[in-house]
């Protein structure tokens, strides 16, 4: 290799990938910790998101901005379109989160995101995770975002499906061999709980423990992984602090990039 080519390859822009995990509200937080990253220069080249993590990546890899990410997930109450339905398949209904977000996308399939996008979703039938980035785009994110037992299953192509991170809650998997640099983003803080009343309260706390239970080893694979510790004080339902948990994710990024030599992933 010639000197030139060696020069050239010094100064090629890294690829960055950015990993979002499941949170439901906690994914406030995420937006948070994008617009600290974009505060440092970082723009991640391609994201891999699921449930909360997938509906933040993909509203951010059809070109919206950070503020814009946040009207439409709280100024629209994202979060707040679950209606009750009848307990067969599950307690809430999404349809009419799904039409807020159908009415928010631009794009239709991945292939029109300005910015590649994985989602993934857990094949109830298969007993396995499948990562998505090819094809019809809304209905394979409602899918990553649908909790067992507090939402109804999602069905495509005659498979049931549910949340991705029932099995992989932190999708580094379909990324990381193209990627130079990972930035981990996980809004799942495991901490204690005093008080646990109520069917959705026991349900989304078991779900939680269950997610959580890879996730150090996964954070070994990111470069840089970003996990703010205050979210232990939301519950995974608890839309009515969208702002606050923005916040969170806001001075968390800004605290961990400050001590970070963001240099390598611009």
């Amino acid at each position: 290799m010639d000197l030139l080519a060696k020069f050239k390859q010094k100064k090629r822009k890294p690829k960055v990938g950015l990993v979002l995990s499941g949170g439901a509200a906690r994914g406030f937080a995420h937006v948070g910790v994008i617009e600290a990253l974009q505060e440092h220069g970082i723009y991640p080249d391609i994201i891999s998101g699921v449930s909360a993590g997938a509906i933040a990546g993909v509203l951010y890899c059809d070109g919206y901005k950070t503020h814009e990410m946040l009207e439409i997930i709280k100024d629209r109450s994202l979060f707040r379109y679950v209606t009750p339905a009848i307990p067969k398949n599950g307690l809430l209904s999404m349809d009419n989160m799904q039409k807020v977000l159908n009415e928010a996308l631009r794009a239709k399939r991945f292939e029109e995101l300005e910015t590649p996008f994985y989602c993934n979703a857990t094949n109830l039938n298969k007993g396995t995770a499948e990562y998505f980035h090819k094809g019809e785009l809304l209905q394979k994110v409602m899918a990553s975002a649908t909790i067992p037992m507090l939402f109804k299953p999602v069905i495509m192509n005659g498979y049931t499906y549910v949340d991705g991170g029932v099995v992989d809650n932190f999708p580094v998997k379909p990324i990381w061999k193209n990627v130079d640099r990972i930035i981990g983003v996980h809004v799942n803080p495991t901490g204690e709980v005093k008080e646990l009343k109520g069917l959705i309260k026991i349900a989304e706390r078991s779900f939680h423990v269950s997610v959580n239970r890879d996730i150090e080893m996964m954070a070994k694979n990111c470069d840089l992984f970003i996990q703010p510790e205050k979210l232990r004080d939301f519950g995974l339902l608890n839309v009515s602090e969208g702002r606050k948990i923005y916040e969170v994710g806001y001075e968390k990024g800004m605290e961990v990039l400050k001590k970070t030599n963001t240099k390598k992933f611009r």
